[in-house]
């Protein structure tokens, strides 16, 4: 259920802090604009935040997806924001965290996984000889 140690770098350790310092920041200033939209925001970054750095093995194993996803997340509030507004002080200064936190979640994402098109071909790769494995193994029975 819990993953194996991994070895990590102080840097990697650093940069998966502010990760999660970033999120939780991000999610605090949302907390306190009110509304089921700014609430489910918030909450959307703290449980990325958790997922960061959750021992399951799960979590470590598909890290990458939610690399991915909290990219996606963060840039897809700062558009929202862009289009919707509100455009004062504390709105700038969200925006500012958020994209600090998309070039921290993209550093990471190239040290500890490389290239995301070689990524995605090798779990498609991946799924598809486990789906080959279980169709012999169905075949056989």
């Amino acid at each position: 259920m819990f993953a194996r140690p991994s070895t990590l770098r102080v840097s990697d350790v650093v940069i998966r802090a502010g990760i999660v310092g970033l999120a939780l920041a991000t999610g605090y200033i949302h907390s306190t604009l009110g509304g089921l939209l700014f609430t489910l925001n918030a909450v959307g970054y703290v449980v990325a935040a958790i997922a960061m750095v959750i021992p399951l093995a799960l979590a470590v194993r598909f890290r990458w997806v939610i690399r991915l996803g909290l990219m996606g997340y963060a840039a897809t509030t700062i558009i929202g924001w862009a289009i919707q507004g509100p455009y004062y002080s504390t709105a700038y200064l969200a925006k500012g965290i958020e994209v600090a936190l998309i070039v921290l979640v993209a550093i990471d994402f190239a040290r500890m996984d490389g290239n995301p098109v070689t990524l995605i071909r090798r779990e498609l790769a991946s799924f598809a000889a486990l789906v080959t494995s279980r169709r012999q193994a169905g075949a056989a029975a």
